[in-house]
């Protein structure tokens, strides 16, 4: 063995050891529970089984069979849909604006991002005192203005969109905080010629900074759609799923199937299928993205 060779494998060795202790930990607390987690849907494991035993595809089966599934799911789907691109269009806006203020940029800053340093379960209880009839803020509001009370956590039709409003509030300003960087990052020298053209703001924006904004979006888009089906700690305090499953949200029903119902099979199974969604929506949003960004 030369020198050269000799030495190219001392550093291997260095540079392995040095991850070794990152790759203990990802392997013990990420690989193996998700080995563990697929091993596990192909189980019968609930409170009428004292140990596990093999049953193929049936906890897949009755999955694609129950009400109560498809229902958690379209509501995500629909949460989703509403907190996504609104809080992106928010948090945009929101950068643009404290991009370009010139007096008080940092108390704007910090008034836009503190929602989100506020933990979820103190949001839940922030807007349960919102929402709660006869005595919330809201109701108090709508009296003022001569509408009637409504109970937006107790009805069917506006549950979901007192929560999507709720985490509009909460999220808008974090990725606020991924647009500001995007939007310094992008050269002053673009935004002089561009106005030496006479080009007009929504012409520069259109041409200019959104385009050099599109990688920014594009990893805040995969984010949003990531916390609109892990954000289910305001689910535990305002309304638990209800009324009849009506705000009820997939990871939530994965927790009340696995710590509730005690079917560790079941819950595995839809653990693998909510996974499966978000890899399969991330690869889309990836590769169809990647061919409009401008990343120079």
């Amino acid at each position: 063995m030369g020198r050269t060779q000799r030495a190219n494998w001392k550093i291997n060795i260095y540079a392995w050891l040095l991850l070794l202790p990152s790759l203990i930990f990802l392997i013990l607390f990420t690989f193996y529970p998700v080995l563990q987690t697929v091993i596990l849907s192909f189980h019968q494991a609930d409170l009428g089984t004292p140990e596990p035993f093999f049953n193929g595809g049936e906890n897949y089966r009755q999955m694609l069979e129950d009400e109560v599934f498809w229902k958690v799911l379209t509501n995500n789907l629909w949460f989703a849909l509403g907190t996504v691109p609104t809080s992106m269009a928010l948090g945009l806006a929101m950068a643009l604006f404290a991009n370009k203020v010139l007096r008080g940029k940092g108390f704007i800053r910090t008034a836009y991002f503190y929602p989100t340093v506020v933990p979820m379960i103190a949001v839940a209880n922030i807007w349960l005192f919102i929402y709660t009839p006869e005595y919330g803020a809201l109701s108090h509001v709508m009296e003022w203005f001569g509408q009637r009370e409504m109970n937006w956590l107790g009805d069917k039709t506006n549950v979901m969109f007192a929560m999507i409003f709720m985490v509009i509030w909460k999220e808008a300003g974090y990725f606020m905080i991924f647009y500001l960087a995007g939007l310094q990052n992008i050269s002053k020298e673009l935004y002089e010629s561009a106005s030496m053209d006479g080009a007009r703001p929504w012409t520069v924006f259109r041409r200019v900074t959104f385009p050099l904004l599109m990688p920014t979006t594009m990893f805040v888009m995969i984010i949003a759609f990531t916390n609109s089906f892990k954000l289910v700690d305001h689910l535990v305090i305002m309304t638990k799923g209800g009324p009849d499953n009506a705000s009820n949200l997939l990871l939530y029903y994965i927790y009340e199937t696995a710590f509730s119902f005690w079917d560790q099979g079941m819950a595995s199974a839809l653990t693998i299928v909510m996974v499966a969604l978000l890899l399969l929506v991330a690869a889309l949003q990836f590769f169809g993205l990647d061919k409009k960004i401008h990343y120079n």
